[in-house]
């Protein structure tokens, strides 16, 4: 045994053997949750205890699918298990986690590590290679994701919450405002914003026809006459001072040339507009993130799409953990001279910079 061998903490190398291996056994549950979200089993359970039978009926499901499901889930601590009467249970507290059409719901969550981890291989090969995966190989599923993600929350918090940040900007859009939404995905949130805002105009630009379609077939059975999307390169705008405001949600870091985005919103902008960007909440510094606990899902995302979809279309790889510092600095240099930076109480992913000229 040599000296750097009997130097070793054997403990510490048990313990981070543990956590590795908890790691993996949480990986699978990220699994099972999502199974249980796309099935309808949180829905069916929260009608009370059931049997794997009982269950798999309320669902409409295989029960022998159901009862080793069970067991994954029971094990983990999800569900509870009473062996004399066979049955599970889904503790109220466990249920408003999983369950719901409410942001408080995160069962959607799962399916993003889920559907991520699909591209493990790819981007593994991308590593050795170079380059990155386009942003084809994610279409639609990656879409439909960040929707489902994303909805409940801005259902809940978008007009009331989101919206007030940026002063004076209820008012205006009530007034009646030209607004413009950068790289919109399915455009829930353009409209909401339609359709809280009646008075106001809205057009959400995007590059991917299937999100836009997903949009124009919302906003139809909306009744919204005062929305559009447009298929177009939010690299290149090309329109000069045309926008009351522009929005941003989750877009920016995803970019090619982010920092010629930012450039092409300021000039779109009118000179008394206001940009408001929803994205990361994150530092620029890696050790002001070793400390956040959701830090270790930002950074995979970023492996695993945000990033590598830039570096697809040799843009600049910004990654989905830009963080505050280098999005403030890059909103100075795109010519807006007030940039606030706003928290938000029932969303822990994201702030929302608020950016006037």
């Amino acid at each position: 045994m040599t000296t750097q061998e009997q130097e070793l903490d054997v403990a510490a190398i048990e313990q981070f053997a543990m956590r590795v291996g908890g790691a993996y056994v949480e990986g699978m549950t990220v699994a099972m949750i999502a199974i249980g979200h796309q099935v309808g089993l949180f829905d069916a359970a929260v009608q009370g205890p059931a049997t794997s039978a009982e269950l798999a009926t309320r669902a409409g499901l295989h029960e022998r699918y159901v009862r080793e499901w069970l067991g994954a889930v029971t094990s983990a601590g999800i569900f509870t298990y009473d062996p004399t009467a066979e049955t599970y249970d889904l503790p109220i507290e466990h249920a408003i986690v999983l369950t719901g059409d409410g942001a408080s719901n995160m069962a959607t969550q799962a399916q993003m590590v889920t559907y991520l981890c699909t591209f493990v291989d790819p981007v593994a090969e991308r590593f050795r290679t170079g380059g990155g995966l386009s942003y084809d190989h994610y279409r639609p599923g990656f879409t439909s994701v960040m929707d489902q993600i994303n909805r409940r929350l801005y259902d809940e918090a978008l007009v009331s919450t989101y919206v007030p940040l940026a002063e004076g900007l209820s008012e205006r859009l009530t007034a009646g405002a030209s607004v413009a939404d950068i790289g919109t995905g399915a455009g829930h949130p353009v409209n909401l914003l339609a359709q809280a805002f009646p008075n106001s105009s809205f057009v959400g630009f995007d590059i991917a026809p299937d999100a836009l379609a997903a949009g124009t077939t919302e906003a139809n059975e909306l009744s919204l006459g005062n929305v559009k999307f447009v298929q177009r390169d939010v690299a290149h705008l090309d329109e000069v001072a045309a926008f009351d405001v522009i929005t941003a949600f989750d877009s920016i870091h995803d970019q090619a040339d982010p920092a010629g985005v930012l450039r092409a919103i300021r000039a779109a902008l009118k000179d008394d507009g206001v940009f408001v960007m929803v994205d990361i909440k994150a530092s620029s510094h890696l050790e002001d993130n070793c400390a956040n606990p959701i830090a270790p899902l930002l950074y995979g995302v970023s492996v695993l799409h945000c990033m590598t979809v830039s570096l697809a279309y040799d843009g600049a790889g910004l990654g989905t953990v830009w963080g505050e510092q280098v999005a403030c600095e890059m909103l100075r240099q795109a010519g807006f001279a007030q940039v606030e930076v706003h928290e938000i109480p029932q969303d822990p992913f994201n702030v929302v910079y608020v950016c006037r000229p």
